[in-house]
C-alpha cells in the first residue's frame, strides 16, 4: 500500500520506540518524513533507517518540544524543507514517576511541558499550512494512563488525559477545514521506557490485560497509519485505544 504517497509526515519523539516505528511505517507506505527528536543522534539514527527503506525520504531535526520559540523556528524550517505538511504525529513524551506526596514541582512541570505543551507547540506551528491546503491529519499519542490513571503517575496521567481534551477541542476547531484530529492511546508497550520497570510491576500489569501480553511498537504504528490515512476521512475527535483490552 502507498496510502501516504506524496505526503509529508512530521513525527515528534521519533528517535526511538513508538515514534521510530511510526516513522518507518508511514515511510513504508510512501510518506516523506520529518524525524523529530530531542537529540540529533537519535533523530539521525531513525532518519538513516527510513532512508534505507525509502531513499531520500527523511530528514532529521533535533529540538526540545517544550521550548516554544525553538519549535516555532523548527516548524518554519520543516515547511521550507518539505513544502507541505499532511500529517503531524505528536508522540514526544517523558515520565518522572513518583507518588504525588513526593513529586516535585519540577517533575510535574517537565512532564506537562513536554507531553502536553509540546504537542500544542507543534500544532500551532503546523496547523495553518494544513488549513490552507484543506487537508491534514493530526494524531496525538495519549496513553491508557490518561484514561484510567496510574498510581505514581499523576503528572504523566494528567498530561495524557490533557491530550485527549486537546484532541477533542481541536477536532471541533479544524473540522471545517478538512483537518481531522484524533488520539491513539497505547497500553503497556514494550519500549526502552518500559524495559526498566521492575519485574513485579510487569507481572502485575500483565494480569490486568485480557489479551495477556504486552503490545509492540508496531501495534501502535499500525493504528496511527490507519487514523492518519485518507481512509479515516470521516473520523475525528476520537480516541483509538490499543491496549489489549486493559481499559475496557
Amino acid at each position: 500500500m502507498n496510502r501516504f504517497l506524496d505526503q509529508v509526515a512530521v513525527i515528534t519523539g521519533a528517535g526511538r520506540g513508538i515514534g521510530k516505528a511510526i516513522a518507518l511505517r508511514l515511510a513504508s507506505e510512501g510518506a516523506r518524513v520529518a524525524v523529530v527528536s530531542r537529540t540529533e543522534a537519535n533523530a539521525q539514527s531513525t532518519a538513516s533507517e527510513v532512508n534505507a527503506l525509502r531513499p531520500e525520504s527523511a530528514r532529521a531535526y533535533a529540538v526540545d518540544v517544550a521550548d516554544s520559540e525553538a519549535v516555532a523556528d523548527l516548524c518554519s524550517r520543516i515547511i521550507k524543507d518539505f513544502g507541505k505538511i499532511h500529517v503531524l504525529v505528536n508522540n514526544a513524551g517523558i515520565t518522572r514517576d513518583r507518588l504525588s506526596m513526593r513529586m516535585s514541582e519540577e517533575d510535574w512541570n517537565s512532564v506537562l511541558d513536554t507531553n502536553l505543551k509540546g504537542a500544542f507547540h507543534f500544532i500551532q506551528g503546523l496547523e495553518r499550512p494544513m488549513m490552507k491546503q484543506s487537508y491534514g491529519r493530526i494524531v496525538n499519542i495519549s496513553s491508557v494512563s490518561g484514561l484510567i490513571g496510574q498510581a505514581g503517575q499523576v503528572n504523566y496521567s494528567a498530561s495524557k488525559a490533557g491530550l485527549i481534551g486537546l484532541t477533542k477541542a481541536l477536532a471541533r476547531e479544524l473540522a471545517g477545514r478538512n483537518v481531522t484530529v484524533n488520539a491513539v492511546a497505547p497500553g503497556f508497550i514494550t519500549t526502552d521506557m518500559t524495559d526498566h520497570l521492575p519485574d513485579a510491576m510487569k507481572t502485575h500489569v500483565l494480569s490486568l490485560i485480557p489479551l495477556a501480553k504486552f503490545g509492540e511498537c508496531e501495534d501502535i504504528a499500525g493504528a496511527v497509519a490507519f487514523i492518519a490515512s485518507p481512509e479515516s476521512k470521516y473520523i475525528t475527535g476520537q480516541v483509538l485505544t490499543v491496549d489489549g483490552g486493559m481499559a475496557m
